[in-house]
């Protein structure tokens, strides 16, 4: 890691990233069709016999609340889910394995065939704040093709926002320290990909993993490992490689053996413009303390400190008074710390009494016992302010928009017609969540366990519309 990593100036002579975070390129993906349950497919196939296929229909992602002791909940992988509902095409392969499987009949399979989704969905904006209640994303059109992309939805954002969310409260640990996401060995292949690009929006600021820098545009850092050293005859040897091939301003491995001597190789060997020395094992406080204290008396007093070894948000806010530059967070990061779910649903909250298109709809809800219950119709949501101008409750509703809170509204049009209406840049849903999270009150970033920062309250409207 160089300096630049640090979010310092880059040593001269050195190039910097090609790009901010957020650019990234278009990768291609095949269809996204096949994840999903085999119920969503008998459902169809039962909807359409009966007739009720194509009943207008409303959906809602919610949480009914929020992983014990979090006080709010960061929404994530937005951008992935419009990737996913452009991609659910059923192709010549996915239905011949349908055929052979006998999932469904011939006739569900020729509508699968020209399956496009071609319906409405909302939701509250990427990095957006939300608790429990929270209409998270609303999926209209007919019953048929929202209940195909159920499974898909969940699946991406139940993942996200739980990495989303331990990346925030990691980052408000953090303060205006530098969080670097490491996590790519602790987790499925492709789930490392998509944690970095939420753990970007949660407050990160780089990635180790090359896949979520070359598709998302994240900045990518990384230099060496404890392997590196063991593989020279000396420390020496190996801090010498490393700096003849990356610089000064790289970043060195100092608890193979010996700490307290490593540091004095490291200053020997780099100089004082030593970029940053890399700390991952024993008591990260007492060690920085004495790192510190060794590089000043060297002479190397901008060399920075980085620390790793298993760290999450408590273990982060234990080293404030730690003379610390930045953090590298692996295992609690892609598990979510502790939470790696946020326990989101998708239920049918509306729908219409036939499949006239004008038919009115009708609220519907589950009504069972143990918690399980829902609230029907079509919600918008707003969040009320106080005179301060801090969050003060999530306000959800089935009817008109009280006057006060119209300029409040949290629902943002994402899908018009079928059509991606609102693509944009991950940075703009990293600077999003910042924003939010700071509109809340301040008890919303302490880590002692609390219910949430807002109460949800809902307003109701008969028609459900």
């Amino acid at each position: 890691m160089n300096t630049a990593d640090l979010g310092l100036p880059k040593e001269e002579g050195r190039e910097a990233l090609p790009q901010k975070g957020g650019g990234g390129r278009r990768v291609g993906v095949p269809s996204t069709a096949l994840f999903t349950d085999q119920y969503e497919l008998t459902m169809l196939r039962a909807a359409l016999e009966a007739g009720t296929a194509e009943r207008r229909s409303v959906f809602e992602v919610f949480t009914r609340r929020l992983p014990n002791g979090r006080r709010y909940g960061v929404v994530g992988g937005t951008g992935r889910v419009l990737d996913a509902v452009e991609n659910f095409r059923f192709d010549t392969a996915v239905l011949d394995f349908l055929r052979e499987r006998e999932i469904v009949d011939e006739a569900t399979l020729q509508w699968l065939a020209g399956y496009r989704f071609r319906g409405d969905i909302w939701g509250y904006p990427e990095g957006e704040v939300y608790f429990p209640g929270s209409p998270i994303m609303r999926v209209e059109g007919t019953f048929a093709e929202c209940v195909l992309l159920e499974t898909v939805i969940l699946s991406i954002l139940n993942h996200d926002s739980a990495i989303a969310a331990a990346a925030s409260r990691m980052s408000a640990a953090a303060g205006d320290r530098p969080l670097i996401e490491m996590g790519a060995r602790r987790t499925h292949e492709l789930a490392a990909v998509a944690a970095s690009r939420a753990a970007y929006v949660g407050g990160f600021a780089t990635t180790s993993d090359l896949a979520a820098g070359f598709r998302y545009g994240i900045p990518t850092v990384g230099t060496s490992a404890h392997a590196f050293t063991l593989l020279h005859d000396s420390e020496r040897d190996a801090f010498q490689a490393q700096v003849n091939t990356l610089g000064r301003g790289t970043t060195l491995l100092v608890d193979t053996y010996d700490v307290a001597e490593a540091v004095r190789t490291a200053v020997e060997v780099a100089g004082t413009e030593l970029g940053a020395v890399r700390i991952d094992s024993g008591d990260l406080l007492l060690v920085a303390h004495r790192v510190r204290q060794q590089l000043d008396e060297l002479g190397a007093t901008g060399t920075k400190i980085v620390v790793t070894s298993d760290l999450d948000e408590y273990a982060i806010a234990s080293l404030a008074a730690a003379p610390v530059d930045a953090y590298g967070v692996g295992t609690q990061l892609v598990t979510g710390s502790g939470h790696p779910t946020s326990s989101m649903v998708y239920k049918l909250v509306a729908r219409a009494e036939s499949a006239d298109p004008k038919a009115p709809l009708v609220p519907v809800a589950k009504r069972s016992t143990g918690g399980k219950t829902s609230v029907g119709g079509r919600k918008w949501a707003a969040r009320r302010l106080d005179s301060y101008g801090v969050a003060e409750a999530e306000v959800l509703g089935t009817g008109p928009v009280p006057a006060g809170l119209a300029d409040r509204q949290l629902l943002v049009e994402l899908v018009k017609g079928g059509d991606v209406v609102a693509r944009e840049p991950l940075d703009a849903a990293r600077e999003r969540h910042a924003r939010a999270r700071a509109g809340l009150p301040m008890s919303a970033t302490q880590l002692s366990r609390g219910e949430p920062v807002l109460p949800t309250e809902y307003l109701h409207d008969s028609s459900g519309s």
